[in-house]
């Protein structure tokens, strides 16, 4: 553990488990459940007993078998919980789908086969990668996709069935009784698209429909270049889903009709703001008379002194008010930043600094926000057109880490908030209103 303190305003830390890294957290009645990063432990998912926040208890774990994966999301509805299963990042990233089409460039260009350095330059890597890069062109990662398990027995998942998806798998995803919302890559599209999975025989889910922004989809005209313009997730409030673009900004998609999914909104704001779009999230009720929705970037890359001095006075990834009225014709009302000065850690390297994720269920003005190195930052938006910070929490770094990564919140019905970082740490907190 380590020896500093954690620093707070109008917080307190209730409860503390000291769990590898995770990417979220999801609460259902009395149990947290947390989907983990990769880890030397193998872990995937931990359900864990919140009935007392004070002395929260690891009831079950769910270790992962193919060590080519993690599992860093879950959520549940009743006794259903939903995992991902996606592709671990490696050296070598995507260079295995781009060395058949270089190497049939440069074999026109040179007159005859290229040799592992030629090949190594155009990629980026070392002419000792390319032996790796060559074996994942022929076996390709196979393990994709989600996991559909029966919880009841909160000590003992039972896996009810595995649906496999595409390319590097699924990353982030929402659900409720009857569909599941997956983020994935799919065959003869570019990027993550949106698939839409009947669940209601979670033995057997099947693909309802897909959503994709014009140009993603193989032959269409494209006006950026890679996968810029991917879906990170989508949020269903009502007969419509809230998308969060990346580089594409935000979508709000009208699923009345389920086999259908329509765009009937639409804003980006990239360029100038270089931080792609994470989360888009409606607010289900009025605030000043207005319809509102929320955005959120993450802050995409890590810290070092050669990324910092390229990003000095670049704005770092912030919250989004947009006034959503009109879906046609979206647009922001205000932003809310984090200063460097609000924390000591926002230089700190490994790591990140900026907005990341906010808790995806509100029933007030209060948006609980995971800002990396800048730890919980709670902003009421009681007045949609200026944000004000009421509270704050960043965690002690543990285990030698430079800063805290926190990554992921969630609030239960009691008002209590739950925090994981992406290094080790989950923490229970409680909000001192005033």
């Amino acid at each position: 553990m380590s020896t500093t303190t954690p620093l707070s305003r109008n917080v307190t830390r209730l409860g503390h488990l000291d769990l590898p890294g995770s990417g979220q957290v999801y609460v259902h009645d009395n149990y947290a459940y947390l989907g983990h990063l990769p880890n030397k432990q193998g872990l995937g998912t931990s359900i864990i007993d919140i009935s007392d926040p004070r002395k929260p208890k690891v009831v079950s774990q769910i270790n992962l078998e193919d060590p080519t994966s993690h599992s860093h999301k879950a959520r549940v509805i009743g006794d259903l919980m939903i995992t991902n299963s996606e592709r671990n990042m490696t050296k070598i990233g995507r260079k295995a789908d781009e060395l058949p089409g270089l190497r049939t460039r440069l074999t026109a260009e040179l007159g005859r086969e290229p040799n592992h350095a030629e090949l190594a330059d155009r990629l980026g890597v070392s002419a000792a990668d390319i032996p790796a890069v060559e074996e994942a062109q022929r076996n390709p990662y196979n393990m994709g996709g989600f996991k559909l398990w029966d919880v009841s027995d909160k000590s003992k998942p039972k896996l009810i069935s595995f649906q496999k998806t595409h390319g590097i798998g699924v990353h982030r995803f929402d659900m409720d009784a009857n569909y599941a919302y997956i983020s994935t890559e799919a065959p003869g599209y570019i990027g993550n698209i949106l698939a839409i999975y009947d669940i209601r025989n979670p033995a057997k889910p099947e693909e309802v429909s897909k959503w994709w922004m014009p140009g993603q989809k193989e032959g269409e005209h494209k006006s950026w270049p890679g996968r810029q313009y991917r879906l990170h997730h989508a949020l269903r409030s009502g007969d419509r889903l809230f998308a969060g673009c990346w580089h594409g900004g935000v979508r709000i998609i009208d699923v009345s009709d389920i086999k259908k999914p329509t765009t009937i909104g639409e804003y980006n704001y990239h360029p100038p703001f270089p931080e792609p779009s994470h989360t888009f999230m409606d607010v289900p009720f009025e605030v000043a008379g207005r319809r509102i929705a929320l955005a959120i970037d993450e802050e995409d890359h890590a810290h070092d002194g050669a990324e910092m001095a390229r990003r000095r006075g670049r704005p770092h990834g912030c919250l989004w008010v947009f006034d959503i009225t009109d879906p046609k014709k979206m647009f922001p009302l205000s932003i809310f930043e984090v200063s460097e000065l609000d924390t000591p850690f926002a230089r700190a390297t490994p790591g990140r600094f900026g907005a990341h994720q906010f808790h995806e269920r509100m029933d007030d003005t209060l948006v609980y926000c995971a800002w990396f190195a800048g730890g919980l930052r709670i902003v009421d938006i009681a007045d949609p057109t200026a944000p004000q910070e009421v509270g704050h929490y960043i965690p002690e770094p543990l285990h030698g880490q430079a800063g805290p990564q926190t990554n992921d919140i969630d609030v239960d019905k009691r008002g209590i908030i739950y925090v994981v970082d992406r290094g080790p740490g989950f923490n229970i907190l409680e909000f001192n209103r005033k």
